[in-house]
């Protein structure tokens, strides 16, 4: 099992590991917009390990047509601090040495620390930005990390992606995000920020799972 969580002073936004709270939907950082979704991705435990695979080497950002680069992982050793469990609750700290692992194009894969440039637009709404991984998990059973902006992005915020393989089988791709808009028009026209996070959600959706389908 890893778990690793990165805080300092780098992010933009004060809370911190927020998208793991149970109640986001309900109480949201102030002046922020949450967004929450869940899909089936499939059963059984070769669904599993793939899509943790190609989660944690970035392929939700790059399917979702995003460039990815400038991948830093934390430097030292990766530190694995406070996590939190399926139901949001703390997870005692520890320290452990993790052995980083690169994807074929020798890009780094997801480490609690690594901070990542992100360039694109979707439906013609920015999506750039430098971003921080504020957490990662990796369990026999959950997979995941939350991304945390620095800066340069229209949103101030957070978003984390998550896998979970159920007792009865099903694999399941969980997304949950808060922005709090920063550029003018975004403050002046909150409906460009749910716009924008839907299109992510259901590109993040797209790049994960065999099962999608476009609706029609």
């Amino acid at each position: 099992m890893r778990r690793g969580t990165f805080r300092d002073d780098t992010v933009d936004y004060a809370a911190v590991g927020a998208t793991q709270a149970p109640d986001l939907m309900q109480y949201p950082p102030e002046r922020s917009i949450p967004a929450e979704q869940s899909w089936r991705i499939g059963s059984g435990e070769a669904r599993f390990r793939a899509a943790s695979e190609a989660l944690m080497s970035w392929t939700a950002q790059r399917g979702a047509g995003l460039e990815v680069s400038d991948v830093r992982p934390a430097s030292g050793p990766m530190y694995s601090g406070v996590s939190f469990d399926a139901e949001g609750n703390p997870v005692k700290p520890s320290r452990s040495e993790a052995e980083q692992r690169f994807d074929v194009d020798g890009t780094p894969f997801v480490g609690a620390g690594t901070t990542i440039r992100v360039d694109g637009r979707v439906k013609g709404l920015r999506a750039d930005a430098e971003l921080r991984v504020i957490f990662a998990v990796e369990e026999p059973r959950r997979v995941g990390f939350a991304l945390g902006t620095v800066s340069d992005s229209v949103v101030s915020g957070e978003e984390s992606f998550m896998l979970d393989w159920y007792d009865n089988d099903e694999v399941w791709f969980t997304v949950r995000a808060f922005d709090a808009p920063r550029a003018v028009l975004y403050r002046m026209l909150p409906g460009l920020t749910k716009r924008r996070r839907r299109e992510l959600f259901t590109r993040y959706l797209r790049a994960i799972s065999p099962l999608y389908t476009t609706p029609a």
